[in-house]
């Protein structure tokens, strides 16, 4: 198991490489990029002055620009010089922000790791007893009616649950028992530490329900499918046949088994980091890496956007690895050579 967790986490070097190489290649391929919007707003600058757009700017200023981008170099030397700042922990200075990509990345980084992380346990600690329940108690009223309910959450996008939150419990049609935008009230500074808290919740509440939804929904029917085809199996007639009870034998025998589908999806604790929802914090008016990633692709800030891909996908496969991991932890019988 080392000799693979080793050759692994060596694998990820070049698979590293691999996918910044092409990213990276694809940015500077895009039309709109830092130098093109500087010569642009020279360019408006001149206009609104009465000079011709094509005096507006000599070709020597043009070249300096390049220059101070780094795009007077070859594709590859830009790529290589990008790879050896990364090697040192500089990720370079973003175009829009004027400040280092690992500033503005860290600014938008708290309140999408709030998002992830609580969504992502609560997700767990939920659906796992949920789909426990639902497998027992398959074809039940319960089930079906839960069913139901998870069904219309799985399938309804987040964005649209979004809105008919706003709709019937932000104030826009029904009830107003939730704030639409933002994370925290404008009075935020004159609430106590308990009334900070309790007001940054109270914000929170209706985005983690659009966060959670179709996770939600996945997790608990993955619980129950999987718990369902345990119960199925020749070993659990056998325990029941040697005396245990129909709840004891899933709790000794099928649980442990069934948790093994559900072993790769806690892989996702690493991506949930970086996790972002573009239409959900456009619709909450929350600043956070979907946004952020957005912007940034719009803006053509190759900087961040490269920034943002290098570290989510470095998460990934730290994930995939942690994965494999769990697989053995849950099932040891499983080997990896």
């Amino acid at each position: 198991m080392r000799e693979y967790i080793f050759r692994r986490l060596l694998l990820i070097i070049p698979t590293i490489i691999g996918i910044t190489m092409v990213c990276f290649a694809l940015t500077q391929f895009i039309p709109g990029g830092p130098v093109e919007q500087m010569i642009s707003r020279a360019r408006a600058a001149g206009s609104e002055k009465g000079i011709d757009a094509s005096r507006a700017i000599t070709e020597e200023e043009i070249q300096n620009i390049k220059v101070y981008y780094g795009f007077d170099k070859p594709l590859h030397i830009r790529y290589l010089a990008w790879l050896g700042n990364v090697v040192r922990l500089d990720l370079g200075n973003s175009y829009t922000y004027e400040e280092p990509v690992w500033n503005v990345i860290v600014s938008k980084f708290p309140i999408s790791l709030f998002f992830g992380l609580t969504s992502f346990f609560i997700s767990y600690l939920v659906c796992i007893p949920l789909g426990m329940l639902k497998a027992v108690k398959n074809n039940s009223s319960f089930d079906v009616i839960s069913s139901v309910i998870i069904f219309i959450g799985y399938v309804m996008p987040g964005y649209a649950l979004g809105l008919l939150l706003i709709t019937f419990l932000g104030g826009g049609s029904f009830l107003d028992l939730f704030p639409i935008s933002g994370i925290v009230s404008d009075h935020f500074e004159m609430l106590s530490p308990g009334g900070k808290v309790l007001d940054f919740l109270h914000h929170m509440i209706l985005p983690l329900i659009c966060y959670m939804a179709s996770e939600f929904a996945f997790l608990t029917l993955l619980m129950k499918n999987s718990l369902m085809d345990e119960i199925k199996k020749d070993y659990m007639r056998t325990a029941i046949v040697k005396g245990s009870t129909f709840n004891t034998a899933v709790w000794k025998h099928a649980l442990r088994n069934s948790l093994i589908p559900l072993a790769t999806r806690i892989s996702e604790i690493f991506t949930v980091m970086f996790a972002g929802a573009l239409l959900i914090e456009r619709i909450f008016d929350i600043d956070g890496m979907g946004l952020l990633m957005y912007n940034s692709l719009v803006s053509r800030d190759y900087t961040v956007v490269m920034g943002i891909i290098l570290l989510s996908s470095v998460m990934v496969l730290l994930g995939r690895l942690f994965s494999d991991i769990l697989y053995v932890l849950v099932d040891p019988r499983i080997k990896f050579q």
